[in-house]
Parts: C-alpha cells; sequence; structure tokens
C-alpha cells in the first residue's frame, strides 16, 4: 500500500514527539495522535509494538479494510489486542507453535477457549512455501501475529550484510 500519512501514538504524548522529530521519509507526513481511538478511526494500518500486559488494540474500534501488524506482547502474559480482534480478523502468524504459546495474544484466547488455534489461516513458512495464499477481500480485516523467531533475524542480517557488501 502507498504510505503517505504515518500517525504516532503512545502513552507518554513527549516520546510519541520524539519519533516523530528523529523520523524523517520524503513525501511521508509523520504526527502525533492523542489517543489510540482516534488513530484506529483514521488508519487503514496498525503497528503496534508493545509490553503491555493488557491489551491496547480492540475489535470495537476496527473498521473493515484495515491491517494490524502485532509485532510485540512476546510473552504469555502481555496482550496487545483482545479477543474481538481475532473474531473479526483473519490471523496470520510468524511462526505457529510459537505464536500460539509464547504471546498471550493468542495463548489467553486458545486456553479460555474463544479462539481457536485451527482459526489461524497461515504463518510465514507456509505462505513462503506456497502452500497456503492470502486471498484478501477489501473489507477484510487481517492480523499479522509475530512474536519473533531466529529466521526473521537471519534473513534482516542476511539482508543488511547483501546491502552493505553491495557499497
Amino acid at each position: 500500500r502507498p504510505i503517505s500519512k504515518v500517525l504516532i501514538w503512545g502513552r507518554s504524548i513527549e516520546k510519541a514527539q520524539q519519533v516523530v522529530d528523529s523520523v524523517k521519509i520524503e513525501g511521508v507526513s509523520i504526527n502525533t495522535i492523542s489517543t489510540i481511538e482516534e488513530g484506529m478511526q483514521l488508519t487503514d494500518i496498525i503497528s503496534c509494538a508493545t509490553l503491555s500486559p493488557t491489551a491496547l488494540v480492540f475489535g470495537k474500534d476496527l473498521k473493515p479494510g484495515q491491517h494490524l501488524d502485532m509485532i510485540g506482547a512476546y510473552k504469555p502474559d502481555m496482550r496487545e489486542m483482545d479477543d474481538e480482534v481475532l473474531a473479526k480478523a483473519e490471523v496470520y502468524v510468524d511462526n505457529m507453535e510459537g505464536a500460539t504459546k509464547e504471546t498471550g495474544d493468542l495463548a489467553i484466547p486458545i486456553a479460555n477457549g474463544t479462539f481457536k488455534i485451527e482459526d489461524i489461516k497461515a504463518d510465514l513458512f507456509e505462505l513462503a512455501q506456497g502452500k497456503k495464499e492470502v486471498s484478501r477481500s477489501p473489507e477484510a480485516i487481517t492480523c499479522f501475529k509475530s512474536v519473533g523467531h531466529a529466521l526473521e533475524d537471519l534473513a534482516e542480517a542476511t539482508l543488511a550484510y547483501e546491502k552493505s557488501e553491495s557499497r
């Protein structure tokens, strides 16, 4: 998706402003917002990276067509999103085994029966191998939940190395 506007929210508006001040991307407007709910109504893509023990993103605030990248809450007692997000979204994960056990975003709803492992559409391995594909309608809400995987770190390190070698 072409990105022309980025909104930053944080529990500390001062820290959110520091992020805005430190990032400059040509052709992209970057600003802070005062509430996360305000941002959810204004955006198509929501990226969340938090260590919060309680959900900050709620299904009641989602709108058709949004995509969520949930890359924090990597421990079983952490939550970035509530169960209603999972009920509304097509869920994809980085690694099936890790994501279903290591993050409270999935482990808690699986344990309490509000979400099933079978509800996960695919993981990155299945997508990369062509075993499954993302077929997304314009009004679908999609969610990618990552807990971090060593292969992702290796891919990033390889890309960084290859770029530095080409210079």
